[in-house]
Parts: C-alpha cells; sequence; structure tokens
C-alpha cells in the first residue's frame, strides 16, 4: 500500500524481526533545502514523547543517484485519518456524537498543549493530519511545518517572508487569518493552531471544514475569513459546545483563548465518570 502525499510517500512495511506493522514515510529531496527540510521535521519528532504526537520510531537519509530520500518509520496507526471517519458518516448520512467530539477533541487539545508548552506550534493542523487509534485516541502527525510559535514581524520584507511560507506549508482552508496578509509589524504566535483546531471541531460537527467548499468551488478564501464565522442551525450539539467553537474562531488572534483554557472548558463539558453524582447550580 503506497500513499501519495505531496513530495513524500507513505508504504506499509512489516518489520522482519517483530512481525509489526509500521508505516514508512518517504520523502522526495531534491536538493540540500529539501533535505534540510525532512531532517527538521525528524528533530520536531524528536522533541516529544507523548501520547497524542506520532512517534518517530528509525530514520535514515537513502542516496537515490543525485537525489535523496528520506525515510521517516513511524507506528501504522490502524483506524486512519480523522478525516477518513469524518468522510465516512457523511456518506452515512450520519453525524458525529457530541460526546465523541469531546473525547477526540480532547486528545487533539493534550498533543497541542504538549507543542505549545515547548515553545512550538503545529501550523498546519487539519483532519488529515490526525490520525485515530482503534480507541478513537487522536494522534497528530506530519511535524514538518511545525516551528517556533512565537514569530516577531518588524519590517515589510519579514511579513512577506511570513506569508509566502504560509502559503506554501499551511493548508489553505485550515490558515489562521493572520497568515493570508501579515501586517508589518506585529506578534504571530501559537493561536494560528487554535483557528485551525476550530476549523477541525467544525468538520467533525459539520461534515466539512468551514472553508472546504470555498475552496474547492475555487472561490476566495483569504477574502471568506475575514469574516464572523456563520454555524449551520444544529440542535444536535449543546450551545456550550458551539460557544467554544465560535470562541476559537475568533478573527483577532489576541482574543482567542490558549489552548489551557480550551482544556479547562472541555472538562465542564466533559461526562462525570461512570458512578460519580454531580450537582447543576
Amino acid at each position: 500500500l503506497t500513499l501519495h502525499r505531496g513530495f513524500s510517500y507513505v508504504d506499509l512495511v512489516e518489520g522482519l524481526r517483530d512481525g509489526r506493522f509500521y508505516a514508512l514515510k518517504r520523502i522526495l529531496c531534491h536538493d540540500k533545502e529539501d533535505r534540510q527540510a525532512a531532517l527538521h521535521e525528524v528533530e520536531m519528532h524528536g522533541l516529544f514523547d507523548h501520547p497524542n504526537i506520532l512517534r518517530l520510531v528509525a530514520h535514515c537519509m537513502v542516496e537515490k543517484g543525485t537525489k535523496h530520500e528520506a525515510w521517516l518509520l513511524l507506528p501504522y496507526v490502524k483506524g486512519g485519518t480523522l478525516w477518513r471517519e469524518v468522510e465516512a458518516l457523511r456518506e452515512k448520512g450520519t453525524f458525529m456524537p457530541e460526546q465523541r467530539i469531546l473525547l477526540i477533541l480532547h486528545g487533539i487539545c493534550r498533543g497541542l498543549q504538549a507543542i505549545h508548552s515547548k515553545g512550538y506550534a503545529h501550523r498546519d493542523l487539519k483532519p488529515t493530519n490526525v490520525l485515530l487509534d482503534e480507541d478513537d485516541r487522536p494522534v497528530l502527525m506530519d511535524l514538518g511545518s511545525m516551528n517556533k510559535a512565537r514569530i516577531e514581524v518588524n519590517s515589510s520584507q519579514k511579513a512577506m517572508a511570513v506569508q509566502d511560507w504560509a502559503a506554501q506549508r499551511c493548508t489553505i482552508s485550515y490558515r489562521a487569518p493572520e497568515l493570508f496578509t501579515v501586517p508589518s509589524q506585529c506578534v504571530i504566535d501559537e493561536r494560528t493552531d487554535i483557528w485551525s483546531l476550530g476549523c477541525v471541531l467544525y468538520c467533525m460537527m459539520f461534515g466539512e471544514g468551514p472553508y472546504d467548499a470555498i475552496f474547492q468551488k475555487g472561490d476566495s478564501v483569504a477574502l471568506a475569513v475575514q469574516n464572523p464565522i456563520v454555524m449551520p442551525p444544529t440542535t444536535r450539539y449543546s450551545a456550550a459546545l458551539q460557544n467554544l467553537l465560535s470562541s476559537m474562531m475568533t478573527l483577532n488572534p489576541q482574543e482567542r483563548p490558549s489552548i489551557d483554557d480550551i482544556l479547562h472548558q472541555l472538562e465542564g463539558l466533559q461526562p462525570a465518570p461512570a458512578g460519580q453524582d454531580t450537582t447543576r447550580i
């Protein structure tokens, strides 16, 4: 099984010694810059040992004539991506129940919290970059776009460089508004991930990301993200969950909650463990 992802391929391989299945990500490197980008991804994996972030088992650089391939050996997560699960539910004409959304969202937030606590941001959070294991435990993957959370912009040249980088590395329909038109004096921080997290939550609730259809139609996502998010009317989900989504997708990044704030709010939304009574005030 080979999956083609941009400039990389993912093969399903079996370990000769342990008989386990693994995902072998092969990144095509055409020049030194590509090799550095692949090694950056390896380095990012090395920062974490967390149940909600995909572990790197092994890596190497393989020469292919004048070119190179970076090989990243990763655990095989049987459940596939969150996007595949959302698609399967949509095809059945059903939606994800709130308790399942809360369980998955909590795990994604724990992974993001680990990334943010080390001073980094994921920068390309989307349903195809979240794997689900058999227990619905989400695992964040594709750490190649990760970089330092805080980016200080103090010139139009730096602003354009950040904007160009985001256009290449951050998926357009999950990209935060502040990355489309970067001001010449500003600070970009990890709250770009909070916007993307809101888009992922929207996707779990409504079967597609809020800007997926706009992108597919060829309309301007850059223009669409400058307007407040409009949610389809629904009685499926609690007002508290809808309010949490709205808070993540606030246009002004300074007004978005931090990942710690979101986890705190999620604890209030989670059902009480079995056998425990709760008193609502």
